[in-house]
């Protein structure tokens, strides 16, 4: 799959912009707060309906406006998708496939699987939990449309528990409900724990390989799954801590308190491992998620890297521009150097000037 053209209305600095991609390496360059991160977000809100910098809806339309939209047109062989993002500032977005307004974000997923790479993702390793639960889900979210109604449901019941134990204060009878919470977070949790596990085994299955090439033969990296409860404890820990959560008004059980090592040579490098081990054991996982959708999806994503050259030597940019292989690139950076020393194959170049977009190049 590649990214045929995007259009922009009124998205962050935006006010209207029409782009087209080549399907090989599309270079975004310029200063920076001059848009070009906003472009890659604007693909990765296409594919996933979240931004990666987790912003509401209201804060990335453009100010003074109400309304923004971000249309991407998709190619899959000679087959032309449509995604319209309709983003509104006091109403839930609406979103559109080739003109027809869907009601599910799950019917989108498919349609365009992307892999974002950032300079904070080189810190996903010593950085805490919730980042690498994050990785997680997104990733699975673009894959596992059945993972995506599941995590939806549990985050749904866990606020719903929470708002319970904080009103139980005022309000006591509220516990005989709180089972009625519990069966479902049950039900929805187990099999997020049980996804997250496949999840972990699929990727060392890829991981492997690639950070021993690029440790030159030198380091074996292995992910290990920490599940904060087995499925089958799941209730029992649930009723054991009870009374701690009422105490602390919050659901200290359960998928949301989730985490994921990593070990190299068999040492806990999130604990011990020096900043290179950790950097490259991220780019690794970067790499493995590109594998990995080759291989669930028969397709491949679109690549969006986001200047995170500029944080990587030489070596490991190098293994980065080598390893990509035959997929559409969008790379956003502040000079062209990197590309030129490395004499990296240059398909199409942009450059951004405040909010606006011209194309310098084409192959």
């Amino acid at each position: 799959m590649i990214i045929k053209s995007l259009e922009l209305n009124n998205f962050r600095n935006y006010q209207s912009l029409n782009i087209d991609f080549s399907a090989g390496t599309n270079i975004l360059y310029g200063n920076n707060a001059q848009g070009k991160t906003n472009i890659l977000e604007a693909i990765f809100i296409s594919s996933t309906t979240k931004s990666h910098k987790a912003s509401k809806d209201k804060d990335i339309i453009n100010f003074f406006e109400e309304e923004a939209h971000i249309r991407t047109y998709v190619a899959k062989g000679d087959d032309i998708t449509k995604v319209d993002m309709h983003l509104r500032s006091a109403k839930s977005k609406g979103i559109a496939i080739n003109n027809q307004r869907i009601k599910k974000a799950a019917e989108l997923m498919g349609i365009l699987n992307v892999v974002f790479f950032s300079p904070e993702d080189l810190a996903i390793i010593k950085n805490g939990p919730a980042e690498r639960r994050r990785f997680a889900d997104m990733e699975l979210c673009q894959l596992d449309s059945i993972y995506l109604y599941n995590l939806n449901n549990y985050n749904k019941i866990i606020n719903q528990r929470n708002k319970l134990l904080r009103d139980m204060q005022a309000n006591p009878t509220l516990k005989e409900t709180i089972s009625v919470w519990d069966s479902q977070l049950f039900t929805y949790g187990s099999k997020i724990i049980e996804r997250r596990q496949a999840f972990s085994e699929q990727l060392n299955a890829i991981i492997g390989q690639i950070h021993k090439k690029l440790s030159g033969g030198k380091e074996e990296l292995k992910i290990f799954y920490e599940a904060d409860t087995k499925v089958d404890e799941f209730e029992k820990n649930l009723a054991l801590n009870y009374e701690k959560d009422i105490r602390l008004k919050q659901t200290t059980v359960g998928p949301h308190r989730d985490d994921f090592s990593f070990y190299i040579n068999g040492v806990d490098i999130r604990k011990f491992g020096s900043q290179g081990q950790q950097r490259t054991a991220a780019l690794s996982l970067k790499l493995s998620e590109i594998e990995l959708i080759k291989k669930l999806t028969k397709d491949t994503p679109v690549l969006l890297l986001d200047d995170v050259l500029s944080e990587l030597d030489s070596s490991r940019q190098n293994f980065l521009l080598n390893n990509i292989g035959e997929i559409q690139t969008i790379v956003t950076c502040t000079g062209l150097d990197e590309f030129v020393n490395n004499r990296f194959e240059i398909d199409r170049i942009f450059r951004v000037v405040d909010g606006g977009v011209a194309c310098l190049e084409n192959s």
